[in-house]
């Protein structure tokens, strides 16, 4: 398990060099065999080691001294409810952090928004973190999408990958700060649901975004 523990080490030192988290905020996790590996709680993800990486088995237990991240259980619920992701990435990225702030989703108003799987990114309700409800409202969020900011919270990323989550976040946070700096002048227009489908349509075999 030593390659996923240095992948996941890998994708938590570009996510703070890409600013995307800032001290001990944010939290990833990737699928292994018989359960996932996320990082233990209190961790920054600029130092983050492969010893700093909790291993959370199917049936709950923790393997290793350190606690895993407060923020574990909407990991384990992800991984349960989507077969298909197998890496996830939150972050609390200044800009698509603010417009959770706002409770705003972001909207169709470039056509890169469909990196996210569908024809917006939505804003799930507030929740205390590490809650159940928050668990629930991430997973709502995320339905037949690769991204969900979590209101006056963040963002959460994932992808069949944790390659492909970082790219999406990365992706959903330079969206978030064109789309704030547009709203500082006009509301910005928005892209008709059929574009959209058809942005969507040819995503599906193209780039490494949407690469499954």
């Amino acid at each position: 398990m030593k390659e996923e523990r240095y992948r996941a080490v890998a994708i938590a030192h570009r996510a703070a060099q890409k600013g995307l988290a800032l001290g001990t905020s944010g939290n990833l996790s990737l699928r292994v065999p018989g359960g996932f590996l996320v990082t233990a709680t209190g961790t920054s993800l600029e130092s983050l080691t492969d010893d700093e990486l909790s291993l959370v088995k199917d049936d709950g237990s923790v393997e290793g001294a350190l606690q895993p991240s407060s923020e574990w259980r909407f990991h384990r619920d992800i991984f349960r409810a989507r077969p298909d992701v197998n890496g996830i990435l939150h972050v609390h990225s200044p800009h698509a952090t603010t417009l959770a702030c706002l409770h705003r989703s972001l909207p169709a108003f470039h056509y890169m928004v469909a990196v996210a799987g569908g024809r917006n990114v939505r804003c799930a309700p507030y929740a205390t973190y590490g809650s159940e409800e928050l668990s629930a409202n991430v997973l709502g969020g995320l339905e037949h999408r690769r991204a969900c900011l979590l209101a006056n919270h963040g963002l959460v990323t994932v992808g069949p990958t944790l390659e492909i989550a970082f790219d999406v976040a990365l992706e959903i946070e330079h969206l978030a700060g064109i789309y704030l700096a547009a709203c500082a002048i006009a509301e910005p227009a928005v892209l008709a649901d059929e574009e959209m489908d058809a942005v969507l349509a040819k995503f599906a075999n193209y780039g490494k975004v949407q690469r499954t």
